[in-house]
């Protein structure tokens, strides 16, 4: 859907696309060889969604995501999140809006080995500098959320790898993110694990969080609302999903 509107901040906040993405492209030079990974994308994203992104390797999604989770900026183009043009932040504002709008989870966990889950689950609230009771308390019910209250002063190698990528999802909700950004949420999990934790975003998706799953797996895609499907750089999908995986499914 094309914006027809710059100025964000004219509109009110629930009114307008909590991501507003304007002919987003991002350039790379591969030697004497110009890469487009993103050529041309445009899209909008409501409050309370669940998407999945989608596309083989070198199609941009893995681009695309750092773009939307602020991880990078784009060579042209505009990036409107929660209603601020973030297309070309420096690095420190890129981080500042990072550690309040975006909860990310990854593939690989990266959990701190030595520390409990409680303090895992803290850590962007110490970035945040949050005072210690505050930011313990919140990361206490943070990890209620993923049904991990019982294992708040085990370390990782004392956890499944399920129970590692729910305190890795605590952590993405520790600052009650506007997104929350999932790289192959389920890649190191074997299949019951990786059923568990998509029943935890289908959770987390009807409590009113923003979700975005990055995938290359249909099964996966498929418990999202919409897919978002890239090739060579641009958007060749955007989907609703008719029969979401987990829309019946009762969840606590």
């Amino acid at each position: 859907m094309e914006a027809t509107r710059t100025d964000a901040a004219t509109t009110p906040s629930a009114e307008r696309p909590l991501i507003q993405v304007n002919d987003l492209k991002k350039r790379y030079q591969m030697g004497s060889e110009v890469v487009w990974a993103l050529d041309g994308i445009t899209l909008s994203v409501e409050r309370g969604e669940y998407i999945a992104i989608m596309g083989p390797s070198g199609s941009g999604k893995s681009t695309l995501m750092n773009m939307l989770g602020c991880l990078d900026t784009p060579t042209s183009g505009q990036y409107f999140l929660n209603g601020q043009d973030v297309s070309h932040y420096t690095d420190d504002e890129l981080a500042e809006i990072r550690n309040r709008e975006i909860g990310f989870v990854f593939q690989t966990f990266n959990l701190l080995p030595r520390v409990d889950c409680l303090r895992n689950a803290e850590l962007p609230l110490i970035y945040a500098g949050m005072s210690r009771s505050e930011r313990r308390e919140r990361a206490a019910e943070a990890l209620r959320k993923v049904g991990l209250g019982d294992r708040m002063d085990h370390r990782p190698n004392e956890l499944s790898g399920g129970q590692r990528q729910r305190v890795a999802t605590a952590r993405a909700l520790v600052n009650r993110p506007s997104i929350i950004l999932a790289d192959e949420p389920t890649g190191n999990l074997d299949t019951e694990t990786g059923d568990e934790i998509m029943m935890l975003f289908e959770s987390l998706y009807r409590q009113g969080n923003t979700l975005l799953v990055v995938t290359h797996e249909e099964d996966i895609a498929h418990h999202a609302r919409r897919i978002l499907r890239l090739r060579d750089g641009k958007l060749e999908q955007d989907v609703a999903v008719t029969s979401p995986a987990l829309a019946d499914a009762v969840v606590d």
